[in-house]
């Protein structure tokens, strides 16, 4: 839409890994040359870890389109392949006529493809993506591939490529065999404060653009902010707030494109940040409206009853929710500037009575040994009020795992308000530490079939 506006040949900041895009700076020119060089002097497993979005499939198809024309790549890029699976899926991607065949079978006809390969100069290598959602048994199996050898050479390498949570993996005991064959480990760092200007002129000039610099200091300095260095969510903003600047004909993205760009953008902030300034802003203005509905009423004292009461365990009458004052929310812009793509970035109306009705089926369809996290009990209120509580937390963070029902205790209604479904308790427990230390708040762990009893019973 804006390409023929800004010049521009294609778009600058797609989605889809391509070659022509890919950027050297901030480590990443290092890294491809260190995974290429370990590869060639075959080296058996190397890991490769990054954040969501960081830039790691683009490494990973960099690195094939590198490679030398005598090594052969193979993909495992579904996460969910059982152990014996891999195998299988290994073997037809080389090829091989296996059907029928026992995994014994499988596993001989491997390594004679292999030492085939080898003895005709060739060298096979694996790149394993996703690699943190394998399960422990399905990682241990791929460790094993790594035991096919000759006196001298790996007839398979193999390249993991996965999110923080492999390393996790890795550290646990009985995963030390694997951990312990890792002869190269890298991390894809984020963009920093420096080198995202560059990063957004190099995909800019890729894209055909000649112009002076496009982005303001002050709109890549937001980006950056908001993004904190992670090049899909730079990517993301960067595509918006070029849409904003043309819908508003100007010929550089300033700040209020960018601004426009995180309104209509998912991760404005981290979740569990965006989660307490929510909750934070929404029982503080009803704890203003209680006021100013008291101090306008009847001109005698009054005590004034609290608009919202949040029943958890060990928890004072009202709970508001800490707001970290190292992440800011981002600035909204001054009510003098022209509105840029309304359309695109006002928030979708949600009511209580949609979001009690899915919740309501939500409920329903979840196990009732499987867990949640009750964020808080409130005093109830009139369907508008809460309402519109519900459209600012859509605002702010989005409502994809609040769900809300309603229930009485001594006559007296109330609204629960969950956040997710957890399979085990285990899983439930470790959502529910992560809240804690990033609110100093514990909420409660609830069971589904707790919460479906107490809806009974109202």
């Amino acid at each position: 839409m804006y390409l023929t506006h800004f010049g521009l040949k294609q778009l600058p900041f797609g989605m889809t890994p391509d070659p022509d895009f890919f950027f050297t700076g901030n480590k990443r020119g290092e890294i491809l040359a260190a995974l290429l060089y370990a590869l060639e002097q075959g080296d058996g497993i190397i890991k490769v870890t990054g954040e969501v979005g960081s830039g790691k499939t683009m490494l990973c198809r960099m690195l094939e389109s590198r490679l030398p024309a005598q090594i052969e790549v193979i993909y495992l890029v579904n996460p969910t392949l059982t152990r014996e699976q891999v195998m299988y899926t290994i073997a037809g991607e080389l090829e091989l006529p296996i059907q029928g065949k026992r995994a014994d079978e499988v596993i001989r006809m491997l390594h004679v493809a292999l030492i085939e390969k080898h003895i005709h100069g060739k060298q096979v290598v694996l790149l394993v993506e996703e690699a943190q959602a394998m399960s422990l048994e399905t990682l241990e199996e791929i460790r094993l591939f790594s035991n096919l050898e000759t006196a001298h050479h790996k007839l398979l390498q193999i390249v993991l490529f996965g999110q923080p949570e492999l390393d996790v993996h890795l550290n646990l005991t009985r995963m030390r065999q694997l951990r312990e064959r890792i002869t190269n480990s890298f991390k894809v760092p984020p963009l920093t404060s420096t080198n995202l200007p560059e990063y957004l002129k190099f995909r800019l000039r890729a894209a055909g653009y000649h112009g002076p610099d496009l982005f303001s200091s002050g709109a890549a300095g937001l980006i950056g902010q908001v993004s904190k260095g992670i090049v899909r969510r730079i990517s993301i903003l960067a595509d918006k707030a070029l849409l904003a600047a043309f819908a508003d004909n100007a010929n550089t993205v300033m700040v209020k494109h960018v601004r426009a760009a995180i309104r209509d953008s998912e991760f404005s902030q981290p979740v569990f940040t965006r989660m307490r300034v929510a909750i934070s802003v929404a029982l503080l203005l009803l704890l203003t409206l209680g006021w100013l509905g008291w101090h306008f009423s009847a001109p005698r004292p009054a005590v004034a009853s609290p608009a919202v009461k949040v029943l958890a365990r060990s928890a004072p009458a009202v709970t508001v929710l800490p707001v970290s004052p190292a992440k800011p929310l981002p600035v909204t812009p001054a009510a003098t500037e022209t509105p840029v793509v309304q359309s695109a970035v006002l928030p979708r109306p949600s009511t209580f009575d949609q979001r009690l009705l899915l919740s309501k089926s939500w409920l329903e369809q979840q196990s009732s040994d499987h867990y949640s996290i009750q964020l808080a009990l409130i005093a109830s209120l009139d369907q508008a009020e809460m309402g519109r509580i519900l459209h600012r937390l859509e605002t702010e963070m989005g409502l994809e795992h609040i769900y809300v029902y309603t229930s009485s205790k001594n006559s007296a209604g109330r609204i629960g308000v969950l956040y997710g479904s957890y399979a085990s308790r285990a899983e439930a427990l470790s959502m529910l530490d992560q809240l804690t230390l990033r609110w100093g708040y514990r909420a409660q762990l609830r069971t589904i079939g707790g919460i479906k009893k107490e809806i009974t019973a109202s």
